[in-house]
This record gives C-alpha cells, structure tokens and sequence, in this order.
C-alpha cells in the first residue's frame, strides 16, 4: 500500500486541459457530507474530467490503497475515524450540455443545477429532482426519486468506468437495472462519469412553476434547516417510514447531538454536535422501537463509510 506511489502517479498525467486534480491530506469529511458529521480521510482526490477520474482510479487500484467516491456528501455518514484511504471527491465535475430534448452532465454536477439547465432551455422532465441536494452521478447509483418521479424514468445512458475490465462503458437505461433505490452501480464494479437525460419540450415559465411548487413542498414538510442525509430509511411495501417513526412515538428522540426531526419522522438532523455514533445509536434505537410496534423492519437507505 502507497499513498506516495498514487500521489505521483497522478502527477504523470499531463496537464492538458489545465489542473487535473485538487488534492488535500488529512482532509475533514465533515466538510463534504451534508450531516458535517466524520472524521479525516487520509487523502481527498478532486478528479477535474472524466480522462483524470478514470486515471485515477486505476492508478489508486494499482497502489493497493483503499478508496471511496463521494458526490454532494448527501447521503452519506462518514464515521468518527474518519476513512483510511482515499476519497475521490466528484464536485468538480459539473460540466452541463444539452442537444436537442437531451442533457447530459458530469458525475459531479448538482441535481438542482440539472434542473436549472434543463428550465432554461425548456426541457422537462426533471423538475422531482428540484431540491434533492445530492449530484447527478449519485442519484443515478441509487435511483433517486421523489414526487412520483425517479432517475430510471429519465435517463437514457449513463457513461462509467468498469475497474475490472479497465474500460469505460456506455449503459443503455435497461442495462443499468433500475429498481427501488437501486441499480446496476450498487451490484458491479462501475464508478460513474457522466449521464444522459431524456427530456421533453414545455415552456420555460411552466417548468419552473412546477420546480418552485416542489421545492416549497420540500420546505414546508423536510427539516431543511438542519444538516442531514434525507430521508433515513427505505420506504418498507405497503408502508411510509416516517409515519412508522412517528406512531412510535419517536419524533424529537434524541441520542446527543442526532434527533429524530419534530418535523418529519422520517430525518435523523444533526441540531449541534453530533458525532456518527449517535447517529447509528439513534438508527439502532428507531429500528428496535418500530419492529416492536408494528413488526416492520426498517431498512437503512443511508451509506455509512469509514471507521469508528
């Protein structure tokens, strides 16, 4: 295992498009996961490109060092240790183009800039995205949805890098096995580099009314002003979490700094302090008190990485 040896390995790669990478050691995660909960990563990798991304990857694997990637942080418990490796970090990948009805946009794009972009040029399709604080590439890995829509309903490729074959693949929607919060990203060895949605023509005014109409939706009923990684827990068959929680009894239970939301059941915020310790003790705490009362087992949806 050598850090030395990735780090000068993506020093080798020529500077052609400008800087290729922006790299911090010892970085807190803390400041890329939207709980600002976790401890440092070893090293954190910011790929500029999809040519730096997929470089990198492969240089990492030759290395031997352990490795995660990281969109918006929006769904993701880093803990308290903090990672020993190293976390590639997707933000800088936000380059956005349309052709025609059809918009494709980096890994690292925000969902909320998808929907911008789209509105501007009067393309419709993703206004559900609108306030899911997350990146292009990570709502695609799991399926991101709300408001009766989900990427598998827009996306017409998706562009990755296979580490096993070392090659980078053009996934039609079918082959990327789309299902409840989940996809073909989650079962093989493919780290996503871009996306393409298939949108629909409307007017401009319409689309953001009904952006804005989501949007304050999502403010009225989601604990918005709090950090936290969304919704906590998949949606159990014939059942909503949130409503689980609540009739539990749950809302405003609270292990140090991690509280169940008064607001909404179904968020786990961070209202000062919180360490990823209380945030799994409190997860554990939901899941014993909602099995008891109802017989439902919840089901994390929220990635937790790192050590304790």
């Amino acid at each position: 295992m050598s850090y030395e040896t990735f780090e000068k390995a993506l020093c080798t790669l020529p500077e052609t498009a400008g800087r290729r990478f922006f790299i911090r050691h010892d970085f807190p995660l803390s400041r890329v996961t939207s709980f600002h909960i976790g401890g440092n990563a070893d090293l954190a990798v910011y790929p500029a490109d999809a040519e730096a991304f997929a470089y990198a990857l492969d240089a990492v694997v030759q290395a031997g060092v352990p490795y995660t990637v990281i969109g918006n942080g929006s769904n993701t418990l880093v803990r308290d240790g903090g990672f020993r490796g190293v976390v590639f970090v997707t933000t800088d990948m936000r380059r956005v183009t349309i052709d025609g009805t059809r918009l494709t946009g980096g890994c690292g794009v925000l969902l909320g800039s998808v929907g911008t972009n789209a509105s501007r040029a009067g393309l419709a399709g993703a206004e559900f995205a609108n306030g899911i604080p997350g990146t292009l590439g990570g709502a695609v890995y799991m399926n991101a949805g709300a408001y009766g829509g989900q990427l598998a309903d827009i996306v017409c490729e998706t562009v990755c890098y296979d580490l096993d074959a070392k090659q980078v693949l053009h996934l039609d929607n079918a082959a990327q096995h789309f299902g409840y919060r989940h996809s073909v990203f989650m079962e093989k060895n493919y780290i996503i580099l871009s996306a393409t949605l298939q949108l629909t023509k409307d007017e401009p005014d319409a689309i953001r009314a009904r952006m804005n109409d989501y949007l304050a939706r999502r403010r009225e009923k989601q604990p918005l002003e709090y950090p936290s990684a969304g919704s906590v827990f998949k949606r159990p068959e014939g059942h909503f979490a949130g409503k689980l929680i609540e009739d539990a009894g749950l809302k405003g239970l609270r292990v140090g700094g991690a509280e169940v939301s008064p607001k909404h059941a179904g968020f786990i915020v961070n209202v000062g302090g919180a360490t990823a310790r209380d945030v799994l003790e409190l997860i554990e705490r939901i899941r014993e008190k909602v099995y008891a009362m109802s017989g439902v087992t919840l089901e994390c949806e929220i990635r937790t990485i790192g050590e304790d």
